[in-house]
């Protein structure tokens, strides 16, 4: 089951008041029906939506639909409902503010149909459960999508997605508009504005693991830099020392210095502040971090000017 399917399914199971109901049924017939003859036509893939649309139609308007269950025109092996509504049309389509007094469709719905706030969400999971889905956190960027196709219901909708201040866009499909919210935090309120609770606690905890993952990735590569860092400089000075001592210059260092150089040597592979703490161990002399750089340097210059005089010859 694919994570648009599970959220849609939740908020088919939310209680509505009479005006909330006619609000969703507004958003999903605005963006799902169609007229021909007399007869409004609404279809769904998902069980639950059909069977939360037939009875928002019993409860407000005391309407009985039918449906028809034909096969999916988009390949998936889902069945496609298809709801049928012959009775009281003129007084739905005018009730959920599709047209007015006159019979006159009207390009977007009456305030009075969104004139709070649970009507607003009411009309916005109308609109989800008929045009909406959203990626699964777990596989996929984070992003939500709403097909439209009109221009006026477009905006519309963007309006009142932006009214929670969700930042929600639109972009021109060939085929009509696309409303779309990509940042994390945003689709995760507007989960909670549709009401599926269960779906944000699942898009929260995925977004916390992903969110860890992320930063221990980012520990670990840092991490790999400083090892990195720590290889190519050791390597440089093992390049050094091999210079030093190809020439029969050790005793050009002092005694500390040749201490370091040795021990240098020894451990290749460890770090300016490890190799001062295992000489510090080992001769029972203390060397700082500072203190073990200053003979490192020492070793460099001398390296330096011995390849000089080399390329001279």
């Amino acid at each position: 089951m694919s994570y648009t399917v599970r959220i849609k399914d939740e908020i088919a199971s939310i209680k509505c008041t009479k005006s909330e109901m006619i609000a969703e049924l507004s958003g999903f017939i605005r963006n799902n029906g169609s007229l021909s003859d007399g007869t409004i036509i609404l279809t769904t893939e998902n069980e639950n939506t059909k069977e939360r649309i037939e009875y928002f139609l019993k409860e407000a308007y005391e309407v009985s639909s039918i449906v028809e269950i034909k096969d999916s025109l988009n390949f998936s092996k889902k069945d496609l409902y298809v709801i049928n509504i012959n009775d009281k049309v003129d007084l739905i389509l005018k009730d959920i503010g599709y047209t007015d007094n006159e019979g006159n469709s009207l390009s977007t719905p009456p305030t009075y149909i969104v004139g709070a706030n649970e009507e607003i969400r009411s009309y916005l999971r109308g609109v989800f459960l008929s045009c909406g889905s959203i990626n699964d956190p777990k596989t996929s960027r984070y992003h939500m999508e709403l097909l439209i196709y009109s221009p006026d219901e477009a905006i519309f909708v963007q309006k009142l997605l932006n009214i929670f201040e969700l930042n929600a866009k639109i972009l021109n499909r060939d085929k009509g508009y696309m409303i779309y919210i990509k940042e994390a935090d945003k689709i995760s309120d507007y989960l909670k504005i549709l009401g599926a609770n269960k779906a944000v606690l699942y898009f929260e905890d995925v977004r916390a693991y992903k969110d860890q993952k992320n930063k221990a990735n980012r520990l670990n590569n840092c991490e790999q830099a400083n090892m990195d860092k720590v290889f190519a400089t050791a390597a440089d000075q093992l390049n050094q020392i091999e210079i030093i001592e190809r020439t029969g210059s050790v005793d050009l260092l002092d005694e500390r210095t040749q201490v370091a150089l040795e021990f240098r040597k020894k451990y290749p592979e460890s770090s300016l502040k490890e190799l001062s703490e295992i000489i510090t161990v080992e001769t029972g002399k203390s060397l700082t971090k500072s203190g073990l750089a200053h003979r490192l340097r020492k070793i460099k210059e001398l390296a330096d000017r011995l390849k000089k005089q080399e390329s001279k010859k």
